[in-house]
């Protein structure tokens, strides 16, 4: 029988919202009792003092590339890059080649995660067809096949119309629909925010109001369906505000914040680094201090990555060629404890809890909370560890992160999934 105990850590608990000294004693991969005092019988002791026992973190916004770009990164190598994250589960997007909008791709998603047995990996269907945004998927089939939601991440659906019936048979099948929220026509050519930092580097902005517009439009089809939205990397306080009082009316909408756009202003495009060319683009300061007011007050549900790898040879040329994209799975627990824990902005359980009960409430999955019966899918962070980020270090293919050289703190040292340790930093275990 194989045991583990997790021995002299804090627990976070962020569904009953505390954190309190205990044990947890996992057996045959399942959470069996958590509590002072335990003792493991005649298995395996891992030792946590000093260190906070987390539910597994779980990423609802990866782009893990295969099939079709495993140049850029694998299922394998993501899953990797996810466990020295802390992370135990993410959920992938669809824009793979051939884009996941057919069961056989949702299959073959779930059978390469299998095979690298590492996290949990949960695959997003996508909305319309060849994400084109004209004609719906077999929405049923591929919930069938195993898809968490429905989204056409990287691109969003341009007509109104299309977005209003994808909704209606969304919410017929149960899935929530996550939006990209870019209004094409404001947006094209653009490569970072457009304000006076675009103007001073000569380099097309997207304005604030390309993001703003979706927001809003998908807000009301939201509405008018009572489909479940859930809008991905918020990146303006327009947003926000649209966000906020949506919720205040009682429109089914959830949000997710991206550690790059609660960190970086479009500043950090000054010396055309191409690891901050991302989309949404880095906004401004202002930008920034409503994104840390909405996650503080709750309008913003959830912090995920949108991990986007890119090979060395795409990232490195002209800001205005590169593609899109930064890698995060393996900066984010330390951005968010860097820069939102340890100043105040959310206490440990607030920000573990925008980690795992929140993603996992939204896309219906029994992750996110530490229940005896339930899987160990556990995350071991020290609060006090500090390193400079150094993306040779990587497990993931993907190196283009603007955070090389930044000292982070707050990092997980061992993910836990099923019971089996898939990484371990530094943790002594005693068998």
């Amino acid at each position: 029988m194989h045991k583990l105990l997790i021995k002299g850590g804090r627990v976070i608990d962020p569904q009953a919202g505390k954190m309190f000294a205990a044990d947890i004693l996992i057996v045959e991969g399942e959470i069996a009792a958590v509590g002072p005092g335990l003792e493991p019988g005649e298995g395996a002791v891992m030792d946590v003092a000093g260190k906070l026992v987390a539910p597994g973190l779980i990423d609802m916004h990866v782009h893990f590339r295969e099939p079709g770009f495993e140049a850029k990164e694998t299922i394998a190598s993501g899953s990797r890059a996810a466990a020295r994250g802390g992370f135990t589960a993410v959920a992938c997007m669809p824009n793979t080649d051939p884009v996941a909008d057919n069961r056989a791709v949702i299959s073959y998603i779930k059978a390469r995660a299998k095979e690298a047995g590492l996290v949990k990996v949960y695959p997003i269907g996508a909305l319309t067809r060849g994400s084109r945004g004209e004609e719906l998927t077999e929405m049923a089939d591929l919930k069938e096949a195993g898809a968490v939601a429905l989204s056409d991440d990287g691109r969003s659906v341009a007509s109104a119309a299309v977005m209003r019936r994808a909704m209606q048979y969304a919410r017929m099948v149960g899935l929530p629909v996550i939006s990209h929220c870019e209004e094409p026509t404001l947006s094209a050519g653009g490569v970072m925010h457009e304000g006076y930092i675009s103007t001073v580097l000569g380099l097309p902005g997207i304005p604030a109001a390309a993001e703003e517009i979706m927001v809003a439009r998908d807000i009301i089809l939201s509405e008018y369906t009572g489909c479940p939205l859930h809008i991905a990397h918020v990146s303006t306080a327009g947003s926000v505000r649209l966000i906020r009082e949506a919720k205040a009316r009682g429109v089914p909408v959830t949000a997710e914040v991206t550690p790059h756009h609660f960190t970086l202003t479009d500043r950090a495009v000054a010396d055309y680094d191409t690891s901050t060319k991302v989309n949404p683009p880095l906004r401004t300061e202002e930008d920034v201090a409503a994104l840390k007011e909405a996650l503080a007050d709750g309008t913003i549900d959830v912090i995920a990555t949108d991990h986007a790898p890119h090979t060395l040879e795409e990232k490195d040329v002209e800001y205005q060629q590169a593609p899109f994209g930064l890698v995060g799975l393996e900066t984010a627990l330390g951005l968010v404890w860097t820069e939102l824990v340890i100043p105040g902005v959310l206490s440990p359980v607030e920000a573990i809890r925008k980690l795992t009960v929140n993603p996992a409430r939204i896309l219906g999955l029994q992750e996110g909370v530490l229940k005896v019966g339930g899987d160990a899918d556990i995350t071991i962070i020290d609060p006090e560890l500090t390193e400079v980020v150094d993306p040779a270090t990587f497990a993931s293919k993907g190196r283009n992160t603007p955070f090389a050289g930044r000292r982070l703190q707050g990092l997980p040292v061992a993910t836990i999934v099923k019971g089996q340790v898939v990484y371990n930093r530094n943790l002594a275990m005693i068998s």
